[in-house]
């Protein structure tokens, strides 16, 4: 049930923006906007009266009754209530774009049962939903838009689990622009800002957990997407569905179309910010003033870099958990980064051009694929920035491991660790063994470690490690280990 849902909606969504280009406001041409809404929907569906429209002065205003969506649902299974008919608005334009607005509210409630068949209540609204955008009949897709939601509620309840959550506004933005490499390809922006959010989890097997975010920022870009082939392979895909293979002249026209399409972009890059975290339950509290995520892919087709981290500053920890004379060894920042470059997706492309998708051995396409990806087997994982910091100690990492995709044991490592005050370190390990006698042998074990370390112009301390590919091991330039022997 749930996949024919998401199936219909999608087919719905690619109906709205499809529509005829016609800038005359009238009957016959609501008649054919919906014609063209409903003529990629199953017949029966088509004729519900899921979707009218009608002409509203310069504008066309087409509603949407999701209800007859549910029509045949079972109610045993899956129950909805208050889905209200909503309309939305769009106006033809002289360029062929379609202006798109709308004002709505939602208030639903039901219960659905999922595959062990246990019930599970909820309730979904949003007090308010205004947005305005100018969609692109050419890509199936807004050009830009600006969307405003506000007092968002949403709970769920089964026997196991319950949860709430609150946000009080969410804004988005949407822009775009045409790539400069042409081809049809489009670059596109978008930032969004949550506020005032609040989510409430507990179980049978959990105590209560409360998250707090005074606020979440995101922004997302992404350059040289090929909106109008990924248009094209959705309707494939669409058009497709219920058949279990492919003929030779179908399996032809999608790659055709996939290799058009490729590379899917030129470089995309996420971040994602939340302000003032707050973690808290019955055992304690815990948060950050921000905490981030990031994301980005770039470089050429051949040569990918695919790169993300989170990092985290002024972290707090309030919980009998932690003994009071450890709390000085909890980070109070930390930055952790990871990159994974060189991959050949150009390669992967070619690839893929080759398979029959009537195949019925994934695995070895699996396998295939993933030895095209990570060219000559080779996997390097690369460590820009690894960091932690707290009131004894300050210490960055940066480095990267070198090996291959089928054996964990023919690999090297070139790796720079650099820290701060490590005398300080060191001071409190000690203070700390007074009361734990076994924390003795760490703090001999740092002292050993500085013996090894360079002292750098800033006053850190720093140890240049490498490790290669026979078991060699050395630190500043001094061998700690040979070679393994070989057999």
């Amino acid at each position: 049930m749930r996949l024919k849902l998401v199936t219909a909606t999608s087919l719905l969504a690619l109906c709205l923006f499809t529509t005829a280009e016609s800038a005359e406001i009238n009957q016959d041409g609501a008649n054919a906007v919906k014609e063209t809404l409903t003529k990629l929907l199953p017949e029966e569906l088509a004729k519900s009266g899921l979707i009218t429209v009608n002409p509203a002065g310069t504008r066309y205003e087409v509603i949407y009754d999701l209800a007859k969506l549910l029509a045949k649902a079972d109610p045993a299974t899956l129950t909805i209530n208050g889905l209200t008919p909503f309309s939305m608005f769009t106006t033809p334009l002289d360029s062929g774009l379609w202006n798109i607005e709308g004002d709505n509210n939602f208030n639903v409630s039901g219960h659905f049962k999922g595959p062990d068949q246990k019930p599970t209540d909820f309730t979904y609204s949003i007090a308010s939903l205004v947005y305005t955008g100018v969609f692109d009949p050419a890509i199936s897709y807004l050009r830009s838009g600006t969307f405003a939601a506000k007092d968002i509620k949403l709970s769920s309840k089964s026997e196991t689990e319950e949860v709430h959550a609150t946000i009080a506004s969410m804004d988005q933005k949407l822009s775009s622009a045409d790539s400069a490499g042409g081809n049809g390809r489009v670059d596109f922006v978008g930032t969004g800002s949550m506020s005032g959010f609040v989510e409430q989890v507990s179980g049978l097997q959990m105590p209560p957990v409360e998250i707090r975010a005074d606020s979440v920022d995101v922004e997302a870009k992404v350059n040289g997407l090929p909106a109008k082939q990924i248009r094209e392979m959705v309707f494939f895909v669409l058009g497709h569905l219920d058949q279990d293979q492919l003929s030779p002249a179908e399996s032809d026209k999608i790659k055709g179309i996939v290799k058009e399409a490729f590379p899917l972009l030129t470089s995309f890059s996420e971040t994602i910010g939340v302000n003032n975290l707050i973690v808290s339950s019955e055992m304690g509290k815990g948060g950050a003033k921000a905490f981030g995520y990031n994301l980005a892919i770039d470089g050429p087709s051949d040569a990918v870099r695919f790169g993300f981290g989170f990092n985290a500053q002024e972290i707090s920890l309030d919980t009998p958990l932690m003994p009071a004379n450890y709390a000085t060894f909890m980070p109070t920042d930390f930055d952790f980064q990871l990159a994974l470059p060189n991959l050949d997706f150009a390669s992967l492309g070619d690839t893929l051009m080759t398979f029959d998708f009537n195949d019925k051995a994934p695995e070895k396409t699996g396998e295939e694929m993933g030895k095209k990806l990570f060219r000559d087997g080779l996997l390097t994982v690369e460590f820009p920035k690894i960091s932690a910091k707290s009131g004894v100690y300050d210490v960055d990492v940066t480095g990267k491991i070198e090996g291959r995709v089928d054996t964990e044991k023919d690999y090297s490592m070139e790796a720079t660790i650099l820290a701060r005050d490590l005398d300080k370190t060191i001071a409190a390990v000690q203070e700390l063994a007074k009361t734990d006698p076994d924390l003795n042998q760490v703090s001999f074990g740092i002292m050993m470690v500085k013996g090894f370390a360079k002292t750098d112009p800033d006053g850190r301390s720093r140890w240049d490690i490498s490790i290669g590919r026979d078991g060699a091991i050395s630190v500043n330039g001094q061998v700690v280990k040979e070679a393994d022997p070989q057999p």
